[in-house]
């Protein structure tokens, strides 16, 4: 059997047995007003889907993590680029970045919505802010961990600053900027809902937040699935990039 066809197989076994344990669970073992079993749940999202509720949650809380993620990673790279190639760069922004790391964008939201409002522009500032910061540092960590005799290797050849930036640091460095930008993925989901149960009008955050005050356990485990499944594909997405490219330049673990 191919590898690609056993890893499908591995993949649709373990979500065949993590739906078998649920449905046990929510049928014998905990009440299903708590725990509704997977076939309520799949009828639920069949009417969400219908009445066209689903797509409209789904597609707001993906453009908002979509543009903070795209916006966190075009300023990550460069400036992780720059940490990672010169040393002064390095002293001058490495303590801010250290610094501001700790801090978590949830706990950010209050200061957020105090400066721009529950519109748009609050959670696009914090995806960016939980994005930008784990880009920088894979990236310039993978500008430091290029094999110097590579760089000796090109020197030696005769190629300019500019060549072995482009021709060898940047694409050894690319493995790192998507494992930066894969982990940036995961935390822009995290803080996208938290950010849409606190001050947003739509997203799955909030649809979240409002089957909670009506008992909608049902339609809260619709919104976990679509997460879990919109995160797995993005996932599964950046793993290819990285496998794809450390294939090519350098071991990546």
């Amino acid at each position: 059997m191919p590898a690609a066809l056993r890893s499908t197989a591995g993949y649709l076994a373990g979500f065949a047995s993590l739906f078998l344990l649920w449905h046990v669970c929510s049928a014998w073992l905990i009440p299903s007003v708590l725990f509704p079993t997977p076939g309520k749940v799949l009828l639920k999202a069949i009417e969400l889907v219908e009445d066209g509720t689903l797509w409209e949650q789904t597609s707001a809380s993906l453009a908002r993590i979509a543009a903070g993620f795209c916006l966190g990673s075009l300023l990550g790279i460069p400036i992780g680029l720059a940490i990672g190639s010169f040393p002064i760069v390095r002293r001058l922004l490495e303590p801010y970045t250290e610094f501001l790391r700790f801090i978590p964008a949830t706990a950010l939201i209050t200061v957020a919505v105090i400066w721009f409002g529950i519109g748009e522009t609050s959670k696009i500032f914090l995806i960016t802010y939980t994005t930008i910061f784990i880009v920088i540092i894979n990236t310039a960590a993978g500008v430091s961990a290029v094999a110097p005799n590579k760089i000796r290797a090109a020197r030696s050849l005769g190629a300019s600053s500019s060549q072995v930036f482009f021709h060898v640091a940047l694409p050894a460095t690319v493995p790192y900027i998507l494992t930066g930008m894969r982990m940036a993925m995961a935390n822009s989901f995290v803080t996208i809902i938290a950010a849409e149960l606190v001050a947003a009008n739509n997203g799955l955050g909030k649809m979240i937040w409002d089957s909670r005050m009506y008992m909608l356990v049902d339609q809260i485990f619709v919104a976990l699935l679509v997460l879990g499944l919109m995160g797995f594909v993005a996932d599964r997405l950046f793993r290819w990039g990285i496998y794809a490219f450390a294939g090519r330049f350098s071991p990546v673990t």
